[in-house]
């Protein structure tokens, strides 16, 4: 016997489904084209599919005509990027995850304490990009190297200016990554406090508990995301962790002439930005190839919603669309 073990919570998560919405509400209420500044999710076939319906998607802002709405994507920005868009006179709807905009807030209030801030994150991703934008002076970025690497590591950085410091973290990260950081740290600077809340979404977690749960007793683990979707490959990096191959698949055809004659037992998840249709897909797929037993493992059973913008849900009722 041959099976499947389905991840649940899988795919995506409040603040994904939230930023999609907004995009597709903001076609239909405003017409096409409407402009996203980056990827609204990390997911090609999202991408793929927004545009098809009108969504364009930019690098930058100069290449939006001035006077056209503009839709940040779900992974936020910093100051320097509304005042530009200022600038150009474009009309902002905010898709930024609500979780993001707390970290955000999280920064601000402590650069107004007094305090610096170690910002534990990829310092090329566009979340953390925007959450160092929000007070640049008062941050420190922290990329989460391997363990054997973090003292030689924090050891370079340089001295705070002061002993009031804090950490916060990009919301995707691994979790225990995140914690052995900390420890790293706390080696270098023992003054270092802990948020009173973790930054890493609920949704993050959730996929990752449920992947460590049951890697050990599978023999592959597929994981259907985006190679752009951080949240995606910690996914990877935590069934690896716990002794189990896996692989990050972004599409049916990328597995599509694999051969799975010495595999009895598959793990299925799918990151926050993945949508249900390519993990079905796949799922049919391992189906036809003898995996004729499909089990669910429920981690916890996800209720987060997030609701549209104020301003843009007083903007749809006027024009009678239902949100």
């Amino acid at each position: 016997m041959k099976k499947i073990v389905l991840c649940l919570p899988n795919g995506f998560c409040a603040g994904v489904e939230r930023a999609i919405r907004i995009v597709e509400l903001a076609i239909e209420a405003y017409g096409s084209p409407i402009y996203v500044n980056h990827e609204i999710v990390h997911n090609q076939h999202v991408v793929d599919d927004l545009a098809a319906k009108g969504a364009i998607f930019v690098d930058s802002l100069d290449e939006v005509p001035e006077g056209e709405r503009l839709i940040y994507s779900a992974h936020g920005v910093g100051p320097e990027v509304r005042r530009h868009a200022k600038t150009r006179k474009l009309l902002e709807v905010d898709a930024t995850c609500p979780l993001v905009t707390k970290v955000h807030l999280a920064a601000v209030n402590y650069a107004r304490k007094g305090y610096h801030i170690f910002l534990i994150g990829h310092a090329n991703h566009v979340e953390v990009v925007g959450t160092y934008g929000e007070v640049p002076d008062h941050i420190t970025i922290v990329e989460p190297l391997e363990a054997d690497q973090l003292d030689a590591y924090i050891a370079t950085l340089p001295e705070p200016p002061t002993q009031q410091l804090v950490f916060l973290t990009q919301t995707t990260l691994n979790v225990n990554d995140c914690l052995v950081v900390v420890e790293a740290l706390k080696r270098r600077f023992p003054s270092l406090e802990t948020p009173p809340n973790e930054d890493i979404c609920y949704a993050t977690s959730n996929r990752q508990e449920a992947v460590k749960a049951i890697a050990p007793q599978m023999d592959f683990f597929v994981v259907v995301g985006s190679p752009t979707s951080s949240n995606s490959l910690r996914l990877v990096e935590v069934a690896q962790a716990e002794g189990c191959q896996a692989e990050l698949v972004p599409n049916l055809d990328y597995i599509r002439h694999r051969q799975w004659d010495n595999v009895k037992a598959i793990g299925v998840t799918a990151g926050a930005s993945t949508p249900d249709i390519l993990v079905q897909g796949i799922i049919q797929h391992l189906k036809s190839h003898g995996f004729d037993t499909i089990e669910t493992y429920e981690h916890v059973r996800e209720s987060m919603h997030f609701s549209i913008p104020r301003d843009f849900r007083k903007d749809l009722a006027a024009m009678g669309i239902p949100v």
